[in-house]
């Protein structure tokens, strides 16, 4: 069959490129997707993207400007990895992306006005109003679709059934004034919805990343663009020097779908492939411990490599601390509970070796420099007491009131995933870390408590280590002390949301080759490229360049880019 572009993948960054070729004219537009649900990793997520002097900001009355976005990346990237004609479209682009979005598709984002950015010590960062959260979607629009189009990742729902919101979820989690009025909320519009409750188990409205997917979705569907399922690419098709099209499985046959103006690359990358995080990744890796979507291998990355394009950062991911809850599908990402006061992270000498509260791509950072064979800090352990069980819902511990001790499956402690005891030492010694050297941390972090100043890491000292703090507590709200028993440990490992290194793009979302030339016909973006913002900016430095450049893609089949040709690749 013949298609004019061929979408490989059915993330945000995939869809908003579809919704856009067919919104510009390219002709008939096809996206396939190698896994039974539509939405990819970004529908398990946060959903949130970063898009600096957005309308949404300027409405709010931020005051910010390209150039200062721009000069706040110039300091945060290394100059060694930053592409400044990268970051340079990335930024005019984005602005415009979200309007033509909102402006033509169901899609809607909300700024996130107390959501500031992740190096926020660094001159040029906001407090605010970068990032957009999609608005919540109500499910019902999709009609039989709901199903096929992923919910998002478990830790983004309340009970396993009522999404909520980055502000709701920080509110309840850390417990804010008026949480207990947000929940009963929640609770009531569920339990009286009783024609939804008829159809699914989830709540009627979508919110983070599950509603950001449902939006395009609905929009692409809107517009008949052709979506297939459970269809994996299995090879480009390369012809005279240009890619025109690729090998399709699809209902058990495999289809030459060829495409006239171009195939775009939003595939995801290779975080469910050992072997290729064995050949990349910092050591130790393992696939278990990553919330990205199963179906993520590689694919784009390889056949782009066997056409002989050229990758970057390779070595790197997009890092979270995660946690493997026992009979849980996949792992829980640890992003809020690591930065409130009353825990430490330690590892098997019972020595904290980062600040916790920092941001987590910073902190898996971190923990791959200080773990060596003498020192592993693989896997590390979050300490904490029964004040800081009492006081905050814990993954899927909740609140002691929630969920009490004794409701524990038994698995959780013989499989090594939780420890409790009535001392420090013998905690310790449940969870094979040494007694001493734990004993003297949580002496440490006590001290560190009643001054409010962390002398070995200067945790709290920045607005985003106090953005998941808890304001109640004094004199710092990411400090308090670990001294009511039974004390706990829950184990973590370095997992992340996918990778972020592969092919190297152009300006205009074009694959390149080492010298720098386009590979003619092949487009590619999100996690299946080397990535523009690797440094985590701020919230939604993933989802926010893969709806960009996927836009900029299709404005590029359309004829209609006004951006130079891409530079020479790093």
């Amino acid at each position: 069959m013949t298609v004019d572009v061929l979408v490989v993948g059915s993330g945000i960054g995939g869809m908003t490129s579809a919704v856009t070729a067919h919104d510009l004219g390219c002709g008939e537009v096809l996206v396939i997707e190698k896994a039974a649900k539509f939405g990819g990793t970004s529908a398990l997520s946060g959903g949130v993207i970063w898009i600096p002097h957005n309308r949404h900001a300027i409405a709010a009355g931020q005051q910010d400007s390209l150039a200062e976005a721009h000069d706040y990346l110039k300091r945060t990237i290394p100059d060694e990895i930053r592409r400044d004609d990268m970051l340079d479209a990335y930024l005019r682009a984005g602005p415009e992306m979200i309007d033509f979005l909102e402006d033509n598709t169901a899609a809607r984002y909300v700024s996130l006005g107390m959501y500031p950015d992740y190096h926020s010590h660094i001159p040029g960062a906001k407090l605010g109003h970068r990032a957009l959260e999609p608005a919540p979607f109500n499910a019902a629009r999709l009609g039989g679709d709901n199903e096929i189009v992923s919910h998002s990742h478990q830790l983004w729902y309340m009970f396993g059934r009522i999404p909520m919101t980055l502000t709701e979820g920080n509110t309840i989690q850390v417990r804010l004034k008026g949480w207990q009025k947000m929940v009963a909320r929640l609770l009531l519009r569920y339990v009286v919805d009783i024609p939804w409750r008829l159809r699914s188990r989830y709540d009627r409205y979508r919110k983070v990343g599950g509603a950001g997917a449902a939006a395009l979705y609905l929009s692409l569907q809107q517009r008949g663009v052709r979506m297939w399922r459970n269809a994996p690419m299995l090879e480009l098709l390369h012809e005279n020097g240009r890619v025109t099209g690729a090998v399709v499985c699809h209902e058990g046959r495999e289809i030459i779908v060829r495409s006239r103006r171009g195939v775009v690359l939003a595939a995801g990358g290779f975080e469910h492939n050992q072997a290729l995080r064995e050949r990349y990744l910092p050591k130790p890796t393992n696939e278990a411990w990553s919330a990205g979507v199963p179906t993520n291998t590689g694919d784009a990355l390889t056949q782009g490599q066997n056409l002989g394009a050229a990758t970057s950062l390779l070595n790197k991911g997009w890092w979270n601390m995660t946690c493997n809850v026992p009979g849980e599908p996949r792992p829980r990402l640890v992003i809020i509970e690591k930065a409130l006061p009353g825990c430490c992270l330690v590892n098997r000498a019972g020595r904290r070796f980062l600040n916790e509260s920092q941001n987590y791509q910073t902190l898996v950072d971190r923990l791959y420099e200080a773990h060596t064979e003498e020192n592993p800090c693989v896997p590390a352990f979050l300490i904490f007491d029964a004040r800081y069980r009492r006081d905050y819902i814990i993954g899927p511990l909740l609140t002691a009131r929630m969920r009490p001790d004794w409701t524990f499956p038994k698995s959780w402690f013989t499989e090594g995933f939780i420890a409790r005891d009535r001392s420090i030492e013998g905690l310790a010694r449940r969870m094979g870390i040494d007694p001493a050297g734990l004993a003297q941390t949580v002496a440490r972090m006590n001290e560190y408590a009643k001054t409010g100043k962390d002398l070995e890491f200067g945790r709290g000292d920045t607005a985003y280590d106090r953005h998941y703090g808890d304001p109640e507590i004094k004199p710092n709200p990411n400090l308090a002390p670990i001294t009511e028993a039974p004390f706990y440990a829950m184990k973590l490992h370095p997992g992340d949301i996918g990778t972020q290194g592969g092919l190297v793009t152009g300006t205009n979302g074009e694959v390149l080759r080492p010298d720098g030339t386009p590979v003619a016909g092949l487009y590619a973006t999100g996690n299946c490229t080397a990535a523009v913002i690797p440094t985590y900016p701020g919230p939604g430095a993933t989802i926010g360049p893969a709806m960009v450049f996927g836009y900029l893609a299709a404005k590029h089949m359309a004829g209609l880019s006004q951006l130079a040709a891409a530079g020479a690749a790093p």
